[in-house]
């Protein structure tokens, strides 16, 4: 299975967070799996970092990079298939970094790893 990790997922799953629900976690432990972070989520935790909303325990480009090697997560690069799902995708979730990783998701057949239910509207397989 490809999953893609919602940003909350990562930083839940690097700070080891109880937040990160028990099958996340095998999901994510699967050897099978092969587990991506979008550089969608990468810019969303810089954005928030800078704002002043993330603090983080290093600079934002090095927690990012650090944390998907550690844990051995693959980096997703946005490409215009994704963007192009943008048209049509209904507006039911407002927040434009879920909406790419909806995006992604739909154009690469994966399935995202988070508790947010309203990305669940989507034609999208979601875990959590």
């Amino acid at each position: 299975m490809n999953i893609l990790l919602d940003t909350c997922s990562f930083l839940w799953l690097v700070a080891d967070s109880r937040e990160l629900s028990p099958n996340a976690r095998r999901l994510f432990a699967e050897p099978a799996n092969d587990v991506f972070l979008s550089v969608a989520s990468a810019w969303e935790i810089i954005v928030k970092n800078k704002l002043g909303k993330l603090p983080l325990p290093e600079p934002a480009h090095d927690f990012i990079k650090n944390n998907r090697i550690r844990h051995q997560i693959d980096t997703l690069p946005l490409d215009e298939a994704s963007v192009l799902q943008l048209s049509r995708l209904p507006e039911y979730h407002k927040d434009p970094f879920d909406r790419i990783l909806i995006c992604q998701a739909i154009a690469g057949g994966m399935t995202i790893l988070t508790p947010d239910t309203h990305i669940s509207s989507y034609p999208v397989q979601v875990e959590w």
